[in-house]
């Protein structure tokens, strides 16, 4: 049998995908697993150990489509499901189903706060769609997350300087309106008592500066731009703590044995994208400024704050996110 998963964008919905791919191999071992994604992302599933082949789109979208073609798939399997995967999947070989986005529901509690959205994770959605293979009941699995042994990161020789037991902090989000403001980072960080390494791409390193400089007093290392996302995730994993955004980096974190402390801004956790822990995670927490009328404002974000107030961030306790990472 041969199937096909597709979704384009972005990190965390592409690993939220992980446990799809998991549930198909443990029903159907010998299934060939195709998946069509940007080349963009080619890196990151890597980390999954269920892909027997990946289709990437760059420049050509036409040829994109040929190469998909000539593939005779017997299951295609829209996890994506926008005009473009649309356009991508029709005319391909092979029964279709496509993943509910419930945008309408999405968009009454964006505009008129009306929350009818259901109470259940997007990874339970995603499995749903596994009934087109008369599977009912798959397994819900979140350890899908595997770095390969050459993104690995030795702490110890990398920073010797964070000993045994740090906090990762990932700073970045492709949203501003989900990203904590720097003072209200240091805000935070002043209140610990733990070694932190700081996690973002190389726009995130001058913030990640920023703060370290209002912090002399801690032990701070700045990794924003240094590593790959394999090779950061390989950090996340080692960490005792993971503070984060509503981004990516919170999604891979489920995979590992990590405390996770999620930070909303602009979205909410009732959007069903909150960790991924399908056997429960007690140390985990999710800060979000409720009583808020304008919140959730977008099921994505913003580059600013649309009430210039930025209250869902800037009121954020910081004394009891700093108080919730674990002890050693």
């Amino acid at each position: 049998m041969k199937i096909l998963v597709v979704r384009f964008s972005s990190i965390g919905d592409i690993v939220l995908t992980f446990p799809v791919l998991a549930a198909i191999k443990h029903e159907f071992p010998q299934a060939e697993i195709h998946y069509a994604t940007k080349k963009t992302f080619e890196e990151l599933l890597r980390a999954s150990a269920h892909i027997d082949r990946v289709h990437l789109l760059s420049d050509s979208f036409p040829a994109f489509k040929r190469e998909l073609k000539s593939e005779s798939f017997d299951v295609v399997i829209d996890l994506h499901n926008n005009l473009r995967s649309k356009r991508l999947t029709t005319g391909l070989s092979g029964k279709k189903v496509r993943f509910s986005k419930l945008n309408f529901k999405k968009w009454l509690f964006t505009t008129l706060k009306w929350n009818t959205l259901p109470h259940v994770h997007i990874v339970e959605r995603y499995l749903a769609t596994l009934k087109v293979l008369n599977i009912d009941s798959p397994i819900k699995e979140n350890k899908c997350f595997i770095i390969p042994e050459e993104s690995r990161v030795n702490m110890a020789d990398s920073y010797p300087s964070l000993g045994k037991s740090f906090v990762a902090i990932a700073i970045g989000a492709q949203f501003q309106t989900k990203r904590v403001p720097k003072e209200k980072w240091v805000e935070i960080l002043r209140k610990t008592h733990d070694s932190i390494v700081v996690l973002g791409g190389k726009m995130d390193r001058e913030m990640a500066s920023w703060i370290m400089q209002q912090l002399p007093e801690k032990n701070i290392e700045n990794a924003c731009g240094e590593w790959s996302i394999l090779q950061s995730s390989s950090i996340v994993s080692q960490a005792k703590s993971v503070l984060t955004n509503d981004t990516g980096m919170m999604h891979i974190a489920a995979s590992f044995d990590v405390q996770i402390i999620s930070i909303w801004g602009n979205t909410v956790p009732a959007f069903g994208m909150y960790p991924f822990r399908p056997n429960g995670a007690s140390d985990d927490y999710q800060f979000e400024v409720k009583g808020l009328s304008c919140r959730p404002c977008s099921k994505i974000g913003f580059e600013s704050c649309p009430k210039k107030h930025f209250a869902c961030m800037n009121q954020q306790n910081a004394a009891e996110i700093a108080a919730s990472i674990k002890e050693n």
